[in-house]
């Protein structure tokens, strides 16, 4: 498949900091690409170059077979859209703040009415269009900034961080959205993310980057079986390794370790390696009485208020990661130390 950027032995270097090292890569057409790394590897300031936002200090860039330089730089932005991590939008309506950018390219009213329709439901914002944007949640807000970007139509979609701490329902939503955009359009998706499920959803090819350099380029099941170059920076919460045996009613137990014995929905024995989304673990002061397969008790280690989600890291020999919302937070009246329960199905226990 043809590439829609090549990078050619780019670095980025600010000051005394580089921040992109010699780096090659192609970037296919029409599918979704993925950039993950720790912290500080790079992945937004090679978004930017991507969107012609910064220049590489050395290196070529060419854009659909096309070399990019100074005299076709300002063409070149209108093929490439960014959406940043930080929402920033108008202090007016979500009308208007999709619309903005579509007048500036001089399309008619008729034009931007329709593409407004398409884009609201591509994000499933129906009827919000007279609402102030900043009044919307954090979730919503990053969905408008999603469809203002989607409607100019550019072929190039970078997204940095496009769920980080969103609650599941925005997060199912916006993943919906990116996956519906590159089937139904003309569009390359370049998405940098810590969230691996999320990677090997949505993504046909990865990119590691550390530290400015380009680790390994391949499919999504090629990193996730790698967790040693994860560990650390990927958010892959509540991956465990252990022996798995079959029961006689068809499950495996799996052992993992200090006394902690995982029951999951599948016929594999042997040496595994499996994870457990913290959203569908459910979290209780008290034993629930459920059908759920696994209930571990635990004490909570770590607390991080995300704003309308709150997760929690919790220790019951190993420790688990668990995302519940504001307000059953608040509710319960959890805090560090706080005994809890820990409660999710053996289909929630997924192999890797």
């Amino acid at each position: 498949m043809s590439a829609i950027v090549e990078l050619n032995n780019i670095s980025k270097i600010y000051g005394e900091i580089t921040a992109i090292k010699n780096l090659t890569l192609k970037i296919p057409h029409n599918q979704i690409f993925t950039l993950i790394g720790p912290n500080g590897s790079g992945k937004t300031t090679l978004l930017k170059i991507l969107a012609f936002l910064e220049k590489p200090t050395k290196g070529t860039v060419t854009f659909n077979g096309e070399l990019v330089k100074e005299g076709n730089l300002d063409r070149l932005r209108l093929h490439s859209t960014m959406v940043f991590q930080k929402t920033a939008l108008f202090d007016t309506t979500v009308a208007k703040n999709i619309a903005y950018g579509l007048k500036f390219r001089g399309l008619s009213k008729n034009e931007i009415d329709e593409k407004l329709r398409s884009v609201l439901k591509t994000v499933r914002l129906e009827g919000y269009e007279k609402r102030r944007a900043k009044k919307l949640s954090g979730g919503e807000q990053q969905r408008v900034s999603l469809a203002r970007a989607i409607a100019l139509g550019t072929e190039l979609l970078l997204l940095d961080e496009p769920t980080a701490n969103l609650d599941q329902k925005n997060m199912s939503i916006t993943e919906a959205a990116i996956s519906q955009i590159v089937q139904e359009r003309n569009t390359t998706i370049v998405l940098a993310t810590h969230n691996m499920l999320q990677t090997k959803t949505l993504s046909e090819n990865v990119a590691l980057l550390i530290n400015g350099e380009l680790i390994h380029v391949g499919k999504a099941i090629e990193i996730l079986e790698d967790t040693k170059k994860l560990a650390g920076f990927a958010r892959i919460e509540n991956i465990f390794s252990g022996i798995s045996r079959i029961t006689i009613d068809g499950t495996a137990i799996i052992d993992v370790g200090d006394d902690v014995h995982i029951e999951a929905a599948l016929k594999k024995e042997g040496n595994v390696s499996v994870f457990i989304k913290p959203e569908d673990i459910i979290l209780s002061k008290n034993k629930l009485t459920s059908s759920a397969r696994n209930v571990l008790k635990g004490k909570i280690v770590e607390v991080y208020d995300l704003g309308s989600v709150v997760r929690l890291k919790v220790d019951v020999g190993k420790t688990f990661t668990v995302q519940i919302t504001k307000r059953s937070f608040n509710e319960m009246g959890l805090n560090l130390s706080t005994e809890v329960f820990l409660t999710f199905k053996a289909s929630s226990v997924r192999i890797i």
